[in-house]
Order: C-alpha cells, then structure tokens, then sequence
C-alpha cells in the first residue's frame, strides 16, 4: 500500500478525498500547511498533496527526495508555490488543470454585483430594520466594457457570464485562446477602456504585479478591479493609493499578496498583525474573500478525481497526463 501526506486539510477536503479513495492507497491527512518546518511529517511517505499555500520551496524538495517521496500532487491548477527547477529530475510535480471553471468566474461576477449593488450594505441595514436606500446607487453592467486579463477557460467561463449581462468584452492574453469570445486588445487599451477589469490568469515572472501604480494610472476613473487568480498578480500598495484617491472605485479581492499565512484559518478572536490587509478590509468599497472562489461541491469533487488519478497513475507507473514539465 503506498501512503500520501496531505497537507493543509480542510473538512471539505476528507469529505470529497474520501469518496475517491481506494484501498491502494492510505491517505495521512494533516492541517499543517507543507513548508521547510513541517516537511518532516512526509517520511516514509510516498507522495504529497499540497494546496496554494504549501511552500515547496528548493529546502523542501531536497527532502522530500531524501524521504523517497516522489510525487506532489497539486490539487490545484496553479504552481507558482513549487520551485519547479529543483523539483526536476528529483521529484515529480503533476496538477489539477481544470475542476470548474465556473466555480471561480461566477465568484467573480457575485463580487462585481455585490460591490456595485451594495448588497453587503443592504444586508447589515435591513438586518437592523434601517430600510433607507441613501448610499446604496449602483449602475446598469448593460454596456459597460469589462477587460478580462487572461483568457483561459476560467476567463472564457467569465467572458460568457458577462455576455449575458449584455456587456462589451474586451481581453488581453500573450496567448490567445480561439475559444474566446470577446475582443482581444493590447493591454494598455484594456486598462484605458474597462469599466471593471478582472483577472484570471496565472501568476509568472513576467506579470507579477501586473497591476501597479502605472497601469493603474492608466485606467478609468472610478474603475473596478478584481481578483481571483494569484495575490502578487497586484501591488496591494499601489491598489491602496488608488482606492484612497478615487482612481479605483471598488476592489473585490478573493486572493491577497501575504495571505499564505492567513487564508483558510480561523483568527476571528485574534488580533492580526497585517496593517495592509486590515485597510483593506476596513474601506466600504473593498470586498475580501479568503481564496474561495474554487469553493462548490462540483469543483471540489472534480478536484479530488483528478488528484486521486494522479496518483493512481504515478503509482502504477503510468504516463501522467497532468505532470508540470519545464
């Protein structure tokens, strides 16, 4: 029997993992998050999964490769937290490409409307019998341009939402998908012309802090931005200054910059020790959510067959179809 340690588990994650576990395999479930002081809880184990905040960093890989571990399994699509150029040829790094895309474009879009609608709003003054709608003025999404940076399936998934909202689409993406049904522009045009512009690309070198005090210089006044792909896909400080001075009228934020050791706990009778965030969180037209837009039974059941393939397929010496190569 061959025995994977997975790391960083929820509740959700047993109830879904469970379903496809077979006897094969022995599931050692953890909530520690895998990183270079709980990588020891790995020996004599033969494969890994890890989540978003797991820190597979050069540390771990080597030992992970001195334990005789020889897969991480990501259940999820992306791997910016895996030295990917330590891992090869030491250990091999396979994902989970595609659950639901729609599970994280309709997350998006329940940001946008609540952002703009002022639901959170409505919600808390009703609950306190204060039916008055002063404050609460939003706008018709009827054409108005939304810019989508980054047009694979999550991005196309929002692109058909947004259609059917009757909004004018534009993206922008170095690889175009054919797929796509909106109108791909240069990326200077899409920050000029969006109203809302919402991110659903994967974090790289290349567009770390893709949203800065330069681009966001060349947006609309009173622009929305929002975000549920990587946190370091904005400068937090940058978005800041644009919030405070009106440039950007609203963000609606499902991943932070510094929410590896945040996101996914409880610290409801803690005091946290992150000033940025705690701005965020503080200003009216801010919306944080703790990274769960991938969250709906549909995404976590497609997440859990495709990790448990994975390694059914890398244990019984088969090709694995969703192995990172570099």
């Amino acid at each position: 029997m061959k025995t994977v340690a997975f790391f960083d588990t929820k509740a959700y994650d047993k109830e879904s993992f469970l379903k496809y576990s077979n006897d094969d395999i022995n599931i050692r479930f953890f909530e520690n998050k895998l990183n270079r002081d709980t990588v020891s809880m790995a020996a004599c184990c033969d494969a890994v999964c890890v989540f978003v905040n797991d820190n597979i960093d050069k540390y771990v890989i080597e030992q992970l490769e001195k334990f005789g571990v020889g897969l991480v399994a990501l259940r999820c699509a992306g791997y910016n937290n895996v030295d990917l150029k330590s891992a090869n040829g030491r250990v091999k790094v396979a994902r989970v490409p595609a659950y639901s895309p729609y599970a994280v474009a309709e997350h998006a879009v329940g940001m946008i409307l609540l952002l703009n609608r002022k639901l959170h709003k409505a919600y808390i003054r009703t609950r306190d019998h204060n039916f008055s709608l002063e404050g609460l003025t939003g706008f018709d999404l009827r054409n108005k341009t939304v810019g989508i940076i980054g047009t694979g399936k999550i991005g196309q998934a929002f692109c058909e939402i947004a259609n059917g909202f009757g909004m004018n689409i534009i993206g922008f993406d170095p690889f175009e998908n054919k797929d796509f049904s909106g109108k791909y522009v240069s990326l200077d045009e899409l920050l000029s012309t969006s109203d809302i512009i919402s991110l659903h690309c994967p974090l790289t070198k290349e567009n770390r802090h893709i949203i800065n005090s330069e681009t966001i210089s060349k947006m609309k006044k009173g622009v929305y931005i929002i975000n549920t792909s990587r946190g370091k896909l904005i400068d937090t400080a940058s978005l800041i200054e644009g919030l405070k001075s009106g440039k950007v009228g609203a963000a609606g934020l499902d991943v932070y910059e510094e929410e590896t050791s945040l996101f996914f706990e409880d610290y409801s009778d803690e005091i946290i020790h992150d000033d940025t965030l705690s701005t965020l969180i503080s200003m009216p037209n801010v919306l944080v959510t703790s990274h769960q837009a991938f969250l709906t039974r549909e995404a976590l059941n497609a997440i859990a067959q495709t990790t448990m393939k994975n390694l059914e397929d890398y244990f019984s010496g088969k090709e694995l179809e969703n192995e990172i190569v570099i």
